[in-house]
């Protein structure tokens, strides 16, 4: 099973970087495009739950990508837009816009929407499974054979960082940036190799020969 994936159509370089790596974080998997042809060739492609999109964009017009979007693919769609004007809002609800928040919004709040566009529509983030583990990312919780696993707001964090990256290795020093972006205070390589330590004991059977969470000698750590 996936978590929800979403499209983001912005034109921003820093707002996708940040954008991004805040709903990764929060459990999405994100792909983003600059405008109307990329965005089209992008669900053209690739299954998308949720696309959100700015009405201003360098090429093509949010309000014609969302009727495209809507007649073509009938997925969801949350304007991301500073028009806060009531013409703006009224012409993107028209246009079938499910949601419309202006910028600059908090992200949280941000996130709080798209769960409930995504189940409105019946697309809510389903649970990930690794093995005998269940990450359910709608409602924050971790299952082992069905039992929950209690995990401290950093380590969750540190599973979803995986989550999001499976197959792939991620180095030490990406993983103490990832952590140091959440926790807001800096972690060092030593508190890194804490939390590694105390996510196996969790989620691994054997957390002295784990499979699910490995570490690649010389490279990082990758989840299976």
């Amino acid at each position: 099973m996936q978590t929800a994936a979403v499209l983001l159509v912005e034109d921003d370089p820093s707002i996708v970087e940040h954008l991004t790596e805040f709903l990764a974080g929060e459990g999405f998997a994100v792909k983003s495009a600059s405008g109307q042809e990329a965005a089209l060739d992008i669900l053209d492609e690739n299954k998308v739950d949720l696309v959100l999109l700015d009405i201003t964009l360098a090429q093509g017009n949010g309000f014609s990508v969302c009727a495209r979007i809507k007649e073509e693919y009938q997925i969801p769609v949350i304007f991301l837009t500073a028009m806060d004007d009531e013409y703006s809002v009224v012409a993107g609800l028209d246009m079938g816009a499910d949601d419309y928040i202006s910028k600059p919004f908090r992200p949280r709040e941000l996130v709080s929407r798209m769960r409930n566009v995504l189940r409105r529509s019946g697309r809510a983030e389903r649970a990930a499974v690794i093995g005998d583990l269940t990450v359910d990312t709608d409602r924050g919780v971790v299952l082992r054979e069905g039992r929950e696993l209690y995990l401290s707001a950093l380590e969750y964090r540190l599973l979803l960082v995986f989550l999001n990256h499976r197959g792939q290795i991620l180095s030490r020093d990406v993983l103490m940036e990832e952590l140091w972006d959440i926790s807001g205070e800096f972690v060092n390589d030593n508190t890194l190799t804490v939390y590694i330590k105390r996510l196996r004991e969790k989620i691994e059977l054997d957390p002295g020969n784990p499979v699910i969470l490995r570490t690649v000698r010389g490279l990082g750590y990758r989840m299976e």
